[in-house]
């Protein structure tokens, strides 16, 4: 697939741990190039925010995996660009940019995204997504699951403390109340079951560039993917 300068489109797999910065660098990178854009993070939230609302995950935490498994068929997410520019996530035609982004979902949406079911129906969806190219997806299994022949991957991280303190600040510009002691201690335990779950475990293609962006400004990153990309395409017309 070739955009109308005859540029090869291509997909491009960003993964990486909860809070690296990489949906944000995902979407500025989307619209340099005219990608379409899609945060596989905001689905397994989306499923999450519906698993709770019908009583599928207790208040201790334990989560009701068949229930969910069954209800798969029943949800359905789309995601909406509003006028000014940005991308909200809708769950069965309803908004939930914001209620997918509260504290409670995020301590909560690893379990389950552990589960089998919920990321076989997910990476279906996101397999779709991608049949056009053209696209950037940001999660934790795209570059060795959904995409694993992406023309270029990248792979982020960054300390726990720096994502946690972007995530703080990131909730507080959303006005949702957030501490950094709650939140320190839900990245610290997502990052141990993405990396320890039975099915595509966050890792590192083999193939991915690897990205720590502790000490980088946003402007940096931005243009270090940018540099990335131009490499890639590169490639790909020699």
């Amino acid at each position: 697939m070739q955009s109308k300068d005859n540029t090869p489109r291509i997909i491009i797999a960003i993964d990486g741990y909860s809070s690296s910065g990489k949906s944000s660098m995902a979407k500025s990178l989307a619209k340099s190039l005219g990608y379409n854009y899609v945060d596989t993070g905001a689905m397994y939230r989306a499923v999450t925010l519906y698993a709770m609302r019908h009583g599928m995950i207790a208040t201790d935490g334990t989560v009701n995996a068949d229930a969910i498994a069954a209800a798969l068929p029943d949800i359905a997410i789309a995601f909406e660009r509003t006028p000014d520019g940005s991308q909200h996530t809708l769950l069965n035609g309803e908004d939930v940019e914001n209620a997918i982004r509260h504290m409670e979902v995020s301590n909560n949406v690893s379990p389950v995204a552990a589960i089998p079911a919920v990321r076989h129906n997910l990476v279906e969806k996101q397999q779709a997504f991608g049949m056009e190219k053209g696209i950037v997806m940001d999660g934790r299994d795209i570059g060795t699951t959904v995409f694993p022949d992406a023309e270029l991957k990248i792979f982020v991280d960054a300390s726990a403390q720096t994502r946690a303190q972007r995530r703080v600040k990131e909730l507080v510009e959303k006005g949702i109340p957030a501490s950094y002691e709650e939140v320190l201690a839900n990245v610290v335990h997502r990052d141990h079951i993405d990396e320890t779950r039975t099915e595509s475990p966050l890792r590192r293609a083999a193939d991915a560039i690897n990205l720590d962006n502790s000490e980088m400004t946003i402007e940096q990153q931005n243009q270090w993917l940018l540099d990335r990309y131009h490499e890639a395409i590169s490639k790909l017309n020699a």
